[in-house]
């Protein structure tokens, strides 16, 4: 993000109220805005450049192009590498990423083969995206990374299949509940694996710890300003207790994403097949899908995303021993939780 930019002057967060949930909702739907994504590398190095003139006092205020120029840095750039993420990795391409991969687990009447071919193919996907996205300053290795993928797509098949299997034994209820339950499945397979996943590909920030950083005063932010010099802001520490909170937090928010995308479309199919309209017309079931995977997915994202903060305020006295009395302001540190 802007934190990689050279100047001493940091940029104001967000142009909304991150200590309200709809503030943070507004600035999620700025990180994930597919329209980011029509922005080259020379349009990328143009914001980089106005932010730059801006934390170097070349500019004195936030201007409506400054606030689009950090709209797409903060939606390319990873915060801790200051790199850019693979575009197809990006949050703002999520919706588009997912897509195909969503409305395929959750095509109607789907047998062992397209089950599993569709449950790796999300699962391989989930992989790449958090690893792209999650906090960088304690890495995995490679071998970690494909045995934390198989572990993933072994859960995630598991609970599809075996919920296919049980679902039709279900004599007990009507048919119509049988029908609706077999299309919740992937939703099932989905949710678990989702969270497993996460903790999988960053299962290793909780066993080392995440860096945290003393939150400025605003004294000590002016004064850094000031500086034309200024070093970047120096780590207290690796946490594991920060780093269980943003990876916990993190899992919940996939499943807060999951549970709309995969619960939605199905219902709402399940009645519009009974229409004459769709009856009539079986080659729309599939564009049907779609257009409500992604009309749901576009609304999903960001109130998912909103649910923690991302940049994450906490007491230095709730972390580890080493921790406590060296917070910034009000005894306060803060961390990259990671999307």
């Amino acid at each position: 993000m802007s934190a990689s930019i050279p100047g001493s002057r940091d940029l104001p967060v967000s142009q909304y109220d991150l200590t309200t949930y709809w503030g943070r909702v507004r600035h999620a739907a700025d990180i994930s805005d597919p329209r980011t994504l029509l922005t080259g590398p020379a349009g990328l190095e143009q914001a980089k450049g106005v932010i730059a003139q801006y934390k170097q006092n070349k500019i004195p205020f936030m201007t409506p192009d400054l606030w689009s120029a950090k709209k797409i840095v903060d939606a390319t750039l990873h915060p801790d590498t200051g790199e850019p993420v693979f575009l197809p990795f990006r949050m703002s391409c999520y919706v588009m990423s997912n897509l195909i991969v969503t409305a395929g687990m959750l095509t109607p009447g789907l047998q062992t083969t397209g089950t599993l071919l569709w449950q790796i193919g999300n699962q391989s996907l989930n992989v790449a995206i958090n690893n792209a996205n999650a906090n960088k300053s304690t890495p995995l290795s490679y071998s970690q990374i494909a045995k934390s993928y198989c572990m993933a797509v072994t859960a995630s098949c598991s609970v599809a299949l075996g919920l296919n299997a049980l679902v039709p034994r279900l004599k007990s209820i009507s048919p119509n509940t049988r029908l609706i339950l077999s299309r919740l499945v992937p939703f099932a397979a989905v949710a678990s694996a989702s969270a497993l996943n996460v903790f999988l590909m960053r299962g290793e920030e909780i066993r080392q710890g995440i860096d945290v950083y003393p939150v400025l005063s605003d004294e000590e932010r002016a004064k850094r300003e000031e500086m034309e010099d200024a070093e970047p802001l120096q780590s207290l520490g690796k946490s594991k207790k920060a780093a269980t909170i943003a990876v916990g937090e993190t899992a919940i928010s996939r499943v807060l994403n999951a549970t709309p995308i995969m619960v939605l479309p199905p219902l709402i199919l399940v009645r519009l097949e009974k229409t004459q309209w769709l009856r009539a017309r079986p080659r729309m079931i599939l564009p049907v899908n779609l257009g409500l995977v992604l009309t749901t997915s576009l609304f999903a994202l960001p109130l998912a995303l909103a649910a923690f903060p991302q940049r994450q305020a906490i007491s230095a006295s709730s972390l580890e021993e080493e921790f406590h009395s060296r917070g910034g302001r009000d005894g306060m540190v803060e961390f990259n939780r990671g999307m």
